[in-house]
Formats: structure tokens, C-alpha cells, sequence
């Protein structure tokens, strides 16, 4: 992989409206939110977190018209990240409605629009625009829907051995049929989960031993990150190699919300920046414990904030300087 290498999202961007509330309304009943904010989230938190870092970021996804496809494009747009496919005209990009309790607790409804229906000449039309040095992202939330799922499982399955794929099962990795599921992961180059996707695809809780398990899923050659939130993450190198413990990096989190979204993306352009595999999983760890020291979704750090906060020693070797 090169400086050149881009970053692409084979998968979502949709519009999160976020309320605070109290606390959860009683069935049929109804609270005051105290607090309300929009933005584009799903797939746009990793792609900000690359491009930020100064990676090339393609959106190759669906977006509508109406207010959220606009809000999407404009969001994509400021962050300098390039949306491949055009506007879709027979309706609007989807919605997430995420509540959030006094306790911090999130419950989520999403009303899929556009982006769940994605046609054959637009899978062919991303694969088609997929090159070699690509790190190419695919999310278990993509794979769950019953349209985009089958055809992004063929569209992976079909890329060269020069593109780089990268997996994230995301919380719903259950219910994503084997017939959709077992493709990628045979494709897959960098299986990048939490804790808890590692236990529901392994069936083994402990992180380490996870990382191992799934390492052992994957074809020849793949690699795979356990992320354990402020415990770093666990990283079963490509190969026969031992697992190693990556540590995290001690802050003060404020929201926890984007944090794997930021590692990931984080992850990945280090990756294409040519960084080794455990340096990239450091930058990472780095990269997350930054977001969650701030508000909102979107909140990975510039290359010049991560630069700052891992020191010259280490931003060195993560090429940052």
C-alpha cells in the first residue's frame, strides 16, 4: 500500500437525530428531550476519522433528495470526502432517531430510506471504480439489509487480491444470513470488531483468545483487531503470529459515541499510509481515546491533534510529522 492509497465505504451515511431525554417514555407516553442535534452519522464517523488523518476518502454508497440526502452530501462535502454514485431521485436518505436517558444509555429506531435499495449497476459501478491499493470498508450493518446485503457479499467476494478489504460486523452481525456473511469473511483482509461482535462470531469471551478464533475464520494472509474500548484493543497480526496486546491511552471520555468508528478509520489510513500493522493499532487506540474526550459522533482527531497527543517519538512512526 502507498500514500496513494484511498480509503473507500462500500456502505452507509445516513442522518442521526440525536435526543437527551430523561429518561425513556412510559408506552404511549412522552417526555421533554433537553437536548436535540443532527447530523450525518452510520459510515460518515470512519470516513471523517480517515480523511482527517489525510487519507483519501470515497463514500461509495447511496444518498436521496430530500433534507437528509442533502444534509449527507453537504457533511461529505466539508470534510472533503468524495460521494461516488449520484443522487438517487426516488426518495431520501435515511434516518437514525438515537434517545439518550440521563444515564447515558442510547436506544436507537432507524428508518432505512434510499440507502437500503441498492441496485445491481450500482454494485457493478463501485466495484468497477474499486483499484488496486484500495482499502475498501464494509459494514455488518450494509450486509443486514436485505437488498444492498446480498449484492454487497458478491461485490467483496468479486474484488482483486490488490485491494485491501476490511470488515466491521457491527452490532447486528447475528442476523446477518450465512449465505451473505461467509463470502466476506472469506475475502476479508482485516476483520476489525468490539468485544462483543468478537464473542457473538467466535463464541469465545475472552478478547485475546477471540482475536484468535476469528483469526482462524479469515483466508490466509487476513489479520484481526479486537477493540476493548479504554483497554486498547488486541491484535491477531496476518500469518501464525501471537496475539499482542495493544494498550490504550488514558483519558477522561465524555462520549463514548464514534469511538469504534474513529479507531477503525483511524486504523485504516495509517494502513494505507504504509504504517505497520501494530503501529497502525497504536495510532488507533490513540485516535479513539481523543474522540471520546469530546461531543457528537464525528469527533476523530486531525493529524496534527494526534500528532500532539502521541508525541514525536510515535507520530514518527505513524508518519504524522
Amino acid at each position: 500500500m502507498t500514500a496513494d492509497s484511498r480509503v473507500v465505504l462500500a456502505g452507509n451515511v445516513i442522518a442521526d437525530l440525536v435526543i437527551d431525554v430523561p429518561t425513556l417514555p412510559e408506552r404511549g407516553g412522552d417526555v421533554i428531550g433537553t437536548r436535540t442535534a443532527l447530523y450525518a452519522g452510520g459510515g460518515f464517523n470512519t470516513l471523517t476519522a480517515a480523511r482527517r488523518l489525510g487519507a483519501r476518502a470515497v463514500y461509495a454508497g447511496l444518498h436521496g433528495t430530500g433534507p437528509y440526502g442533502e444534509l449527507v452530501r453537504a457533511s461529505l462535502s466539508a470534510e472533503g470526502v468524495e460521494a461516488l454514485l449520484p443522487v438517487r431521485t426516488d426518495g431520501d436518505t435515511g434516518f437514525c432517531v438515537a434517545l439518550v436517558d440521563g444515564g447515558g444509555e442510547r436506544t436507537f429506531v432507524t428508518s432505512f430510506g434510499v440507502d437500503a435499495r441498492m441496485t445491481r449497476d450500482e454494485a457493478a459501478g463501485i466495484a468497477a471504480s474499486v483499484r488496486g491499493g484500495d482499502l475498501l470498508q464494509v459494514s455488518g450493518y450494509g450486509l443486514v439489509m436485505e437488498v444492498n446485503g446480498p449484492l454487497l457479499s458478491a461485490l467483496v467476494a468479486g474484488l482483486p487480491d490488490d485491494v485491501r478489504v476490511c470488515f466491521d460486523p457491527a452490532p447486528l452481525v447475528a442476523d446477518i444470513p450465512a449465505e451473505v456473511l461467509d463470502p466476506v469473511l472469506a475475502r476479508t483482509d482485516w476483520l476489525s470488531c468490539n468485544a462483543r461482535e468478537a464473542r457473538l462470531m467466535s463464541g469465545v469471551a475472552e478478547p485475546r483468545e477471540a482475536a484468535l478464533a476469528l483469526r482462524g475464520r479469515l483466508r490466509d494472509g487476513a489479520g484481526v483487531l479486537v477493540r476493548a474500548d479504554a483497554d486498547g484493543c488486541f491484535l491477531a497480526p496476518p500469518g501464525s503470529g501471537e496475539v499482542v496486546h495493544v494498550a490504550g491511552f488514558p483519558v477522561e471520555a465524555v462520549d463514548s459515541n464514534g469511538a469504534g468508528d474513529a479507531h477503525v478509520g483511524a486504523f485504516l489510513a495509517l494502513l494505507g499510509r504504509g504504517v505497520s500493522a501494530v503501529d497502525a493499532a497504536r495510532g488507533a487506540n490513540a485516535a479513539a481515546a481523543l474522540a471520546v474526550t469530546r461531543r457528537g459522533p464525528a469527533t476523530g482527531p486531525t493529524r496534527g491533534e494526534l500528532a500532539s497527543f502521541v508525541g514525536p517519538a510515535l507520530a514518527a512512526e505513524l508518519r504524522l510529522l
